[in-house]
């Protein structure tokens, strides 16, 4: 089933972009350094009245390429990998495939998401005294122009952060989403219900997310540093200590749960989404496989298929 790991991830990718994107842009505005928003809600009104709805999908042509490309890596290397560890029934097998899945997919992720975001902040009029935001049109521009002032070192900002997420949050997602499967799931069942599939895939999201949000309020704040001063970009974080210690003392220790319940109402959506597009794939794609070996949840959905004919 090696190929058809990377097609579901990547269409079950797609899926979850459309679904989760205006709450990243949420999590995003609530994140940054300058944001002035007391609420969820109140960012959400402020980017529909000035900026419409359209205001919420801004930058989503980034993720949708590129997490569609993501997800194949995320999906495909687990799954294959999973199949060819000694005990791949064990939930530390899960966690072990997800967490060099989601290393894998840095070195796209990275420069994704700072396009991404740079393009999501765009409208909040940044500044650092005289020096001016840059306007971005597109992914691609937003990530040539930032090489051409910044070279290969602007392109990877935050890549350590995103590292230290990635791994963590992946390894903690399908052993979360095989857990919760098994949990509702009858031994002597041979699939997971549709219902268990979408309540497990939004709850395993949502728990990868607790885990590594306070990295991921670095990250963004790192990537969404950066402004124009006589043709170079010029920083107010001089690394990743620095931008700790200004948060902190600019806003507390609450900084590192800024936006988490944007986080929180994107990951269930969207998670849940992403998994029931993969299972439907696998589920009609997929070969039979008459083995009596235990499947994992992924796979167990794939069931359907041979009940339905």
């Amino acid at each position: 089933m090696g190929t058809i790991d990377f097609v579901a991830g990547c269409f079950g990718g797609a899926a979850g972009v459309l679904v989760g994107h205006p709450f990243d842009t949420l999590k995003v505005r609530m994140q940054g350094s300058s944001a002035v928003y007391k609420s969820t809600l109140e960012c959400f009104n402020s980017i529909v009245k000035k900026e419409s709805v359209k205001g919420l999908y801004k930058g989503v042509t980034s993720p949708l390429y590129s997490l569609a490309a993501i997800n194949a890596i995320i999906f495909g290397v687990q799954g294959n990998l999973l199949r060819r560890m000694k005990n791949p029934d064990a939930l530390s097998s899960h966690f072990m495939a997800g967490a060099t899945a989601g290393f894998l997919q840095c070195g796209i992720c990275g420069p994704m998401e700072l396009a991404k975001i740079k393009l999501q902040v765009q409208g909040e009029g940044l500044k650092y005294g005289s020096v001016k935001s840059i306007d971005y049109t597109g992914s691609i521009e937003c990530l040539r122009k930032i090489y051409n002032m910044a070279g290969f070192r602007g392109v990877s900002r935050g890549m350590i952060a995103t590292i230290l997420r990635e791994v963590p949050a992946f390894g903690t997602y399908f052993l979360t989403y095989e857990w919760i499967c098994r949990k509702m799931t009858k031994d002597t069942e041979t699939e997971c219900s549709t219902g268990t599939l979408l309540l497990s895939g939004g709850l395993a999201g949502c728990a990868a997310w607790i885990i590594t949000y306070p990295i991921d309020v670095i990250k963004t704040r790192i990537q969404t540093d950066g402004a124009l001063l006589q043709g170079r970009l010029v920083y107010k974080y001089s690394g990743y200590l620095d931008c700790i210690r200004k948060s902190i003392s600019a806003d507390g220790y609450k900084v590192f749960g800024k936006g988490l319940n944007a986080t929180l109402l994107r990951a269930f959506p969207t998670n849940a989404a992403t998994f029931a597009v993969v299972a439907w794939i696998l589920r009609h794609m997929a070969p039979s496989n008459s083995s009596n070996d235990r499947k994992s949840a992924i796979e167990r959905a794939t069931s359907f298929a041979q009940i339905d004919g």
